[in-house]
């Protein structure tokens, strides 16, 4: 399959029998992610102006932003040989996959380790950390569309669209959060049951961003960008370090070099953004395609 510098695609989903919330064991260590499952469905995506009739198929989302704890079992046992894992009866073969590089510097920023979400890696950083942990799990994860993202965070919403209640009670912004990222969870979750949607850590998602999606888009179910530029891509939900106004779950933030801006190493890496210690991830799983390229896209967007 040919793919153009972008293109807008549906991915292909099996149906999942179980249908629960479950706990993922992470092989050889003492850490699980909670997975809460989503029923599809459809919404109107994007602002007043642009939005549009968006359906999703169901899956699950992690109930909580990635943790340090669970990013650094990536870092540390990372480089995985592995070249297939099962889905069901089949097995799914798969390249290797590298382990990150040790950082220059304490990519905490000194804002704490144990419980607080994960953040400064790259969007290809955390691509790849789902690759990872489907290799070690054997269930297929990916980080969330852009649609995936907003229909979850959507359930924050009063009937006035992104006008959520009591903002403080459900997020950190920069008003509350005394200048740093929080542990997860410690905020009040949405009507999903998930936490920390909007504020805390901003989280990437897999879409490569493109300005007009909303007026261009003629895909309805299940849309997904990709584009193999490094830049930009598309995080959402904003952050501790973000103004109130801006925590909605319509508003699209896109990164460039500037989140390198400090790294000093030539080239930059392609592990850590320097410059990002507001972006953080979550991931959520959807019963794999037999689709190599689909794979390839989500895991090397």
């Amino acid at each position: 399959m040919i793919f153009f510098s972008s293109i807008i695609i549906p991915f292909l989903l099996f149906v999942n029998t179980e249908k629960s919330n479950y706990s993922e064991k992470i092989p050889n260590s003492n850490f699980s992610i909670d997975m809460i499952y989503i029923p599809g469905g459809e919404f109107k995506m994007g602002n007043k102006n642009k939005n549009s009739d968006t359906e999703v198929s169901s899956f699950w989302i992690s109930k909580y932003e990635i943790t340090w704890e669970i990013y650094n079992l990536f870092m540390e046992y990372g480089g995985n040989n592995k070249l297939e894992f099962i889905v069901g009866n089949k097995k799914i073969k798969v390249d290797g996959i590298s382990k990150p590089t040790t950082p220059y510097t304490d990519m905490t920023f000194g804002m704490g380790y144990e419980g607080f979400p994960a953040v400064n890696m790259t969007h290809n950083a955390a691509s790849k950390f789902c690759k990872w942990l489907s290799l070690e799990t054997g269930n297929y994860y990916r980080l969330p569309t852009e649609a995936e993202w907003e229909y979850v965070s959507s359930f924050n919403i009063n009937e006035e669209y992104n006008d959520i209640y009591d903002l403080d009670d459900y997020a950190w912004h920069k008003d509350n959060s005394g200048g740093k990222y929080q542990k997860v969870g410690q905020k009040k979750p949405n009507k999903l049951g998930i936490y920390d949607m909007l504020g805390n850590v901003s989280e990437w998602v897999a879409d490569s961003y493109e300005e007009n999606i909303y007026k261009s888009r003629k895909l309805r179910s299940d849309p997904f960008i990709f584009n193999k530029s490094k830049y930009p891509k598309v995080y959402r939900g904003g952050s501790w370090n973000d103004e109130p106004d801006v925590l909605i779950s319509n508003k699209r933030f896109h990164s460039n070099s500037r989140l390198q801006e400090r790294d000093p190493q030539i080239p930059k890496s392609k592990w850590w953004n320097t410059d990002a210690p507001h972006i953080g991830f979550r991931i959520v799983r959807v019963e794999n395609t037999d689709s190599k390229s689909l794979r390839d896209m989500f895991w090397n967007n």
